[in-house]
């Protein structure tokens, strides 16, 4: 272990580092110029330090002080040594940070057995602190583990039901990673973008209770049989709904509200404004756009220019304005997402870059 002596009187400095050195094998660091000492400290992390009260540039309670504001001086055992007496300088000192107390002239017995004491208790700390360090890696990296598998199961998820839908599976792909732009032009912060890029794939997740006489009819469908489809929106919500992971409570919010419109003329609340969750607001302007560009059975994919312009109309009235100026401020990448739309492989590409 690390101890540092600091004494501006070399004769005691000398005293102290014999009688510490029988101790047993320690690095010892003797230094009779405080200012000195304290430069030594900013970059070495000390075990234990034994400081005099009475020097010429700094005193030992000063010198414990700007011990303690470094990065490193926090939590170390500080003995302060000293001939002053005074009721005074011990609560000074305790103050800046003393861990405790030797009086001149010093009783080598006394002095090894603290100095033992303290060094104990300072292996115990660093071990604890240690311990904390690897629990703290163990659990992030059990967290991270988890978090991949739940955003995996979603993915997949997203995918079969797409296959189902009749569809490559390439739609939630770029909606995803539309919702993450308009997330970032929003502001949202790292972490919720990341979750609501993983949520995103399951919007549609309610479509597999959805019959596939409606689901893959290749026209459009009637106004009974769009009543019908609708439904895809409360069953996603059912499937996904009391969730234990902050990416799956965000999932159900975007399943039940990415068809609810700014206006409150959407599905199947009506809700309008600021009550629609954000996460919902955001979903609904990524899935429109990619749904108008993609290419259907019964209709080609818009130009994007032409679908971009769909969502600038929309703005206040279907789409939050807000998220449609995020989108905006997003176009370039947004566009370069969407040129590979007819080469599932490079949209593929684009998401994970």
């Amino acid at each position: 272990m690390k101890i540092l002596i600091v004494d501006d009187n070399r004769t005691y400095l000398m005293v102290l580092r014999g009688i510490v050195n029988n101790i047993g094998d320690h690095e010892i660091f003797v230094f009779a110029n405080p200012l000195e000492a304290l430069d030594a400290a900013a970059t070495t992390e000390f075990d234990l330090v034994l400081v005099d009260y009475l020097m010429p540039e700094m005193d030992g309670v000063a010198f414990i002080r700007a011990l303690r504001r470094l990065p490193n001086g926090s939590d170390q055992p500080i003995v302060m040594v000293t001939t002053n007496e005074q009721r005074d300088t011990r609560i000074a000192a305790l103050d800046a940070g003393a861990t405790d107390f030797l009086r001149k002239p010093i009783e080598p017995v006394e002095l090894r057995a603290r100095v033992q004491n303290l060094l104990n208790l300072r292996e115990a700390q660093t071990a604890m602190r240690d311990k904390a360090v690897w629990l703290a890696r163990a659990v992030k990296r059990a967290t991270q583990e988890l978090t991949d598998s739940h955003r995996d199961m979603a993915a997949r998820l997203a995918r079969a039901i797409e296959c189902r839908d009749g569809h490559t599976g390439d739609h939630v792909v770029r909606m995803a990673a539309l919702c993450r732009l308009v997330a970032e032009g929003l502001g949202l912060d790292e972490e919720q973008c990341d979750i609501i890029h993983a949520a995103a794939p399951m919007h549609d997740v309610g479509k597999i209770g959805i019959p596939d006489r409606i689901l893959q009819k290749p026209g459009r469908l009637t106004d009974e049989e769009m009543e019908l489809m609708r439904t895809h929106v409360s069953i996603g919500e059912a499937i996904l709904t009391n969730g234990r992971s902050g990416l799956m409570q965000c999932a159900e919010r975007i399943a039940s509200c990415h068809h609810e419109r700014w206006d409150g003329k959407g599905y199947p609340r009506g809700l309008s404004g600021n009550a629609i969750p954000i996460e919902g607001r955001i979903a609904a302007v990524a899935d429109v756009f990619e749904a108008l560009c993609a290419n259907r059975v019964y209709r080609p994919g818009r130009p994007i220019e032409e679908a971009r312009d769909f969502i600038r109309s929309g703005a206040g009235t279907h789409f939050d304005p807000a998220c449609v100026a995020a989108f905006e401020a997003r176009w370039s990448q947004i566009a370069a997402l969407m040129q590979p739309v007819a080469d599932p492989p490079a949209a593929q590409v684009a998401l994970a870059s």
